[in-house]
C-alpha cells in the first residue's frame, strides 16, 4: 500500500479535483470512466496511513468496492457500444450503468461498504467521501438516467438512511446514513433540474463541512463523547443549528432546498413519495436531537472542572458561520412570493 507524505499530499488533492473535472466534461463514456479511475487512484493514498490500521483497512475496502463498480461500468458502456442499434436492451443497459454509478457513490441498495469505510476514516476524509466523491457519479447519472429505476432508488435511500441509524453510537456511521438519506433528496432534485441539484448539494456540503470541522477540532467520534465533554454553550448551539439544518427543520436554511423538492413532488402528484421523504426527515431529526440534547441539558458540577475551550480563531469563525443557517427564515418567507 502506498502512503502519502506531506510533500505529495497536495498533488493527490489536485488530482482528486482534476479527475472530477475530467469525468464531468468528457464527451465519451470511456473518458468518464478514465476520470473515475483517476479519482479512485488519487483518493486511495489520501485515506491510507501507515500509523493507523483502520485507515489502511478502509482504503483497501474502498479500492475493492470501487474497482467492482468500475468494472461493471466499463462492461456496461462497452455493451452499449457493441449493441448500439439494438434498442430492446437499452433499458437493461441503462439500469446497469445507473447501478454502477450508484455503487460508486454508496447509494442504496449498494451501501454496505459506505458506513464501514466511514468508520475507519478521519473527519477530513469523511467530508471528502460524503461530498466531493459524489459529484462525478451524480452528474454522470444525470446523463443516462432511468427515471423509473431512480425513483425506486430514491425511496430506498431515504428509508434505509433513516431506519439504519437506530442503535448507532458512532457519529461517523450516523453521518454516513445521513449521507445515504440525503442521496435520495439529491436524486429527486436532479430529476427536477441540475440547478436545483447544485443548490441542494452546496447547502448539504456547507452543513457537512461545519460539522466535520467541529468534530475534527474537538476530536469527537462517538455520542457519549459529546455528552461527557462539557463544551462551551456556543459550540453546543452551533452543533444544534447545523444538525437541524441538515435534517431540514424549518426555519433553518436546510429546509429551503428540501421544501423545493417536496413542492415539486406534490405538484407532480407524487404524494406517497413526498410522504416517505417527510417521514424519513423526521426520523433523521430524531437522531440529530439525540446527539445533542443530553449535552445541552447536562449541568453537573463535576463537569465544570474540565470545560473544553478551544482558543482558535478559525474555530470561532466556523461557529459564527453556523449562524448563517438562521437566514433560512428569510429565504423560506420570500419563497412564497
Amino acid at each position: 500500500m502506498f502512503f502519502y507524505t506531506n510533500s505529495n499530499k497536495m498533488f493527490f488533492i489536485f488530482m482528486l479535483f482534476f479527475s472530477t473535472l475530467i469525468s464531468i466534461s468528457s464527451n465519451s463514456w470511456l473518458g468518464c470512466w478514465i476520470g473515475l479511475e483517476i479519482n479512485l487512484l488519487s483518493f486511495i493514498p489520501l485515506i491510507s496511513s501507515k500509523n493507523n490500521l483502520l485507515e489502511t483497512e478502509a482504503s483497501l475496502k474502498y479500492f475493492l468496492t470501487q474497482s467492482i463498480a468500475s468494472i461493471n461500468f466499463l462492461f456496461s458502456i462497452l455493451l452499449k457500444m457493441i449493441l448500439f442499434k439494438n434498442y430492446n436492451i437499452d433499458n437493461f443497459i441503462s439500469i446497469m450503468i445507473n447501478s454502477s454509478l450508484l455503487m460508486k457513490m454508496g447509494s442504496a441498495p449498494f451501501y454496505f461498504w459506505f458506513p464501514n469505510i466511514m468508520e475507519g476514516l478521519n473527519w477530513m476524509n469523511c467530508f471528502i467521501i460524503m461530498t466531493w466523491q459524489k459529484i462525478s457519479p451524480m452528474i454522470l447519472l444525470s446523463y443516462y438516467m432511468n427515471n423509473n429505476f431512480i425513483m425506486i432508488i430514491m425511496i430506498l435511500n431515504v428509508m434505509i438512511g433513516a431506519m439504519s441509524g437506530f442503535n448507532q453510537t458512532s457519529i461517523r456511521k450516523l453521518m454516513a446514513f445521513s449521507s445515504i438519506n440525503n442521496l435520495g433528496w439529491l436524486m429527486a432534485s436532479m430529476m427536477i433540474s441540475e440547478n436545483i441539484w447544485l443548490m441542494y448539494f452546496i447547502f448539504y456540503s456547507f452543513f457537512n463541512s461545519i460539522l466535520c470541522f467541529l468534530f475534527f477540532m474537538l476530536n469527537i467520534f462517538y455520542i457519549n463523547q459529546i455528552i461527557n465533554f462539557n463544551l462551551i454553550y456556543f459550540s453546543k448551539i452551533s452543533l444544534l443549528i447545523n444538525f437541524f439544518s441538515l435534517g431540514g427543520l424549518p426555519p433553518f436554511l436546510g429546509f429551503f432546498p428540501k421544501w423545493i423538492v417536496i413542492n415539486f413532488l406534490i405538484y407532480n402528484n407524487m404524494f406517497i413519495i413526498s410522504f416517505l421523504f417527510i417521514m424519513s426527515s423526521l426520523i433523521m431529526l430524531f437522531f440529530y436531537i439525540r446527539i445533542i440534547y443530553i449535552s445541552l441539558l447536562l449541568n453537573f458540577f463535576k463537569l465544570k472542572w474540565f470545560k473544553i475551550k478551544i482558543k482558535n480563531n478559525f474555530f470561532l469563525l466556523i461557529n459564527f458561520l453556523s449562524l448563517i443557517s438562521l437566514t433560512g427564515l428569510i429565504l423560506n418567507t420570500f419563497l412564497f412570493f
